[in-house]
């Protein structure tokens, strides 16, 4: 087959980095894939993989009638048989474009926390939890595959040595590093971070070796900055420590002791052996354990409210003690989390089950009729949202980055239907023991 992956932006972030691994991964089963993606900084990764690039406007409408006519003749030129969209943007241009009006399939996945309600329903849909599948499922999407966050097991690996990393920051030999690697933006990240920062610093004026890395960058920097500085001013010395963005944050990763996250960094972070706290919104922070799993394999790495120590600074401080307390511990959850990267997230995985998709997808091509009628709906829709968003900025209540809006994602996690069938693999079958093939290590 001929692939053309879209992925809806080029700067660091989870699911472009998971789009150009699907890329990679559908490339090596044996089929030419194309990337038609703005510049940026993950760019750099389209070339070194030898994928072929076709750029497109990075300033531009969401969506974009200009980008809409580039991906026709794309696919008119190239012979397409897929056009892949990850995230709203490149789904909708990609489906009112050359999903009407040539023979290419066209495929959508959403790795964001939630399902917009003007996406197509006549396209495959690929969703990263089973919440939000059956949510999609319910609201009327009949083709929605479960493809969680891909994890390159390979790159992303325990051996990965980040001795030097540690040398370049200033860490000692006996500091504990609690790693943060996310884009520093203010919907679900900034309060996570926000309180990390506020944790750490408690910690740390308790005599504790806490050091907090935070790896990437954002518009909500200048925030972290300050509350950065209040911590080491009170500490007395560098308890956080904001690196910046990296274009390779693997050694940032292995030089972790702890990681802090959510969605993809979570799993990355598992993938070198880390014990993982997963974070979200109105102060949730949970330690991944072999009794939370089952939660985040339902709902995914994210949450919002009290976990089980509650909510705040306090919960994410309670998190990062029981983690603190003993090397062997942090050995044991570490060995857990990358078990369970292996078993179910690996790349190779991530990347038969979208080939499955795509095959699919081009035998089973819906009817014109149906497909003229469910873009009259995405239309309508899409312009009832644009609409509404106008009206929330102009009365300063938008979100900075509305794929994720934040009351979706509360109505899919509070109140998805249990009884819904879902399409594809259950969660409840797919945790490892903990246990095996686990040694112990000397306590800290």
């Amino acid at each position: 087959m001929k692939v053309l992956i879209y992925p809806h932006s080029m700067e660091l972030g989870g699911s472009q980095l998971n789009a150009l691994q699907l890329a990679e991964g559908v490339r090596d089963l044996g089929h030419d894939v194309i990337v038609a993606s703005e510049t940026g900084p993950l760019l750099d990764k389209v070339r070194e993989a030898g994928l072929r690039h076709i750029g497109i406007p990075r300033h531009r409408a969401r969506p974009s009638p200009r980008v809409s006519q580039m991906l026709r003749s794309i696919v008119k030129d190239g012979a397409i048989d897929v056009v892949h969209g990850h995230e709203w943007p490149p789904i909708v241009e990609a489906f009112l474009s050359v999903g009407l009006s040539t023979r290419a399939a066209v495929v959508g996945t959403v790795m964001s926390m939630s399902v917009p309600s003007f996406l197509p329903r006549a396209i495959p849909l690929t969703v990263g939890t089973e919440m939000i599948l059956r949510a999609a499922v319910v609201a009327g999407h009949r083709e929605v595959t479960l493809l969680e966050p891909p994890v390159d097991t390979i790159s992303d690996h325990p051996l990965v040595d980040g001795t030097s990393f540690r040398v370049a920051q200033g860490i000692g030999p006996d500091q504990v590093v609690i790693a943060m690697v996310c884009r520093l933006v203010p919907n679900l990240k900034l309060e996570g971070l926000l309180s990390a920062c506020d944790a750490v610093g408690e910690m740390a004026l308790e005599g504790r070796p806490v050091r907090l890395l935070i790896i990437g960058d954002g518009p909500a920097r200048p925030t972290v900055e300050e509350r950065a500085a209040r911590t080491n001013s009170l500490v007395g010395r560098n308890a956080v420590v904001l690196v910046g963005e990296m274009s390779d944050p693997r050694p940032g990763y292995a030089a972790a002791d702890i990681i802090i996250g959510q969605g993809g960094s979570a799993l990355r972070g598992m993938a070198f052996g880390k014990p993982l706290v997963v974070v979200g919104e109105d102060g949730f922070s949970e330690l991944l354990t072999p009794e939370s799993a089952p939660t985040f394999l339902r709902q995914g790495w994210y949450g919002l409210g009290n976990g089980s120590r509650g909510a705040g600074a306090d919960a994410l401080r309670s998190a990062l003690e029981t983690a603190l307390a003993s090397a062997s511990l942090r050995y044991e959850l570490g060995k857990f989390g990358r078990r369970l990267v292996e078993h179910r997230f690996s790349l190779v995985h991530a990347a038969k089950t979208i080939e499955q998709t795509y095959l699919h997808a081009v035998r089973t091509k819906m009817s014109t009729g149906r497909r003229l009628t469910d873009a009259g709906r995405c239309v309508v829709s899409l312009a009832s949202y644009k609409v509404q968003r106008k009206y929330q900025r102009w009365m300063g209540l938008a979100s900075a980055e509305d794929d994720n809006d934040r009351a979706r994602i509360s109505a899919v996690l509070s109140a998805t239907h249990p009884a819904t069938k879902a399409i594809g693999p259950r969660s409840d079958r797919s945790v490892p023991n903990p246990a095996a093939g686990i040694s112990r290590q000397p306590d800290s």
